[in-house]
């Protein structure tokens, strides 16, 4: 993996619980790390769904191994929120391919 290629900042955020004062169950993201990437593939597709029309983007990060990052961490990238769904190993702990899905109303 070359640094040249990895042009692109992104933030892994992991989610947290905790109970609010009315006993309600609160998601809350916490900075996991902030990494250089390179940006493998972007897509954009139109889905009809039953409250209509959506479009999903796909984007395909390579970065250098992390330890840890699973599909329940998700990425922020220009300042969106994309849900990891699929963390694929490079070699032996050289990198990691990051499949993300954004999903529009």
């Amino acid at each position: 993996m070359k640094s040249g290629k990895l042009t692109e900042t992104i933030r892994i955020e992991r989610a947290t619980g905790a109970l609010n004062e009315y006993g309600t169950p609160e998601t809350a993201w916490t900075h996991l790390a902030t990494i250089r990437a390179e940006r493998i593939d972007a897509t954009t597709e139109e889905f009809m769904r039953g409250f209509g029309a959506s479009d999903e983007q796909a984007v395909v990060f390579r970065v250098r191994f992390i330890e840890g990052v699973s599909n329940a961490d998700r990425v922020i990238w220009q300042g969106e929120a994309f849900n990891i769904q699929q963390v694929t190993p490079i070699g032996r702990r050289k990198g990691l391919d990051l499949r993300c899905v954004r999903v529009a109303a």
